[in-house]
């Protein structure tokens, strides 16, 4: 499938999904070349260990990834999502959202968007590793049906700590309502 084959069917996916409540007034689009500057803005925010600019810009246009973003009605950034998809297999690489943003449903439709990209290209497992002290992410994920496979010993740096590794078959049902 060529790539605009693939924007065109992440878009649709992207369209499917359950947007957050309309006071939210925020949609889910793939990510644009003007919207890398936000987005190292959130990952430096968010992360200690920070993707570079370069690492976000690659991921445009490749068919292997979902990059996207979710952005209000001024089409401010306020969160992203990078997955990546091989074979049968996907990975949630790097989802956050602005802290002026959370506790809104962002992360949840982020992460929705990504599950349901990879039950569009035949995944049957993802997984995605989280700080052991995240509990906020943690319950998010578990909310979804991951659970914990393996932990990675002082997998981060700064500060160093221990990475669970997360997976959620995807033949398994659904765990979470839909909104």
């Amino acid at each position: 499938m060529g790539t605009g084959a693939r924007t065109t069917a992440v878009h649709s996916v992207i369209a499917m999904r359950p947007q957050p409540e309309p006071r939210d007034a925020v949609r889910i689009r793939p990510a644009r070349a003007e919207d890398i500057a936000r987005v190292v803005a959130l990952e430096t925010e968010a992360f200690s260990d920070a993707w570079t600019r370069a690492s976000f810009e690659n991921l445009l246009g490749d068919p292997r990834a979902l990059f996207a973003v979710v952005c209000d009605d001024d089409d401010l950034v306020h969160g992203y999502v990078v997955a990546w998809y091989v074979v049968d297999e996907g990975e949630i690489a790097n989802l956050a959202v602005a802290s002026t943003s959370r506790r809104r449903g962002i992360g949840g439709s982020l992460l929705d968007a990504a599950l349901d990209e990879a039950r569009t290209r035949d995944v049957t497992s993802v997984y995605l590793e989280v700080r052991d002290s995240n509990e906020v992410a943690r319950a998010l994920y578990a909310s979804r049906g991951f659970v914990q496979v393996m932990r990675r010993r002082r997998y981060y740096r700064t500060p160093t700590e221990d990475a669970l590794v997360l997976k959620l078959d995807l033949h398994q049902p659904r765990t979470h309502a839909p909104r």
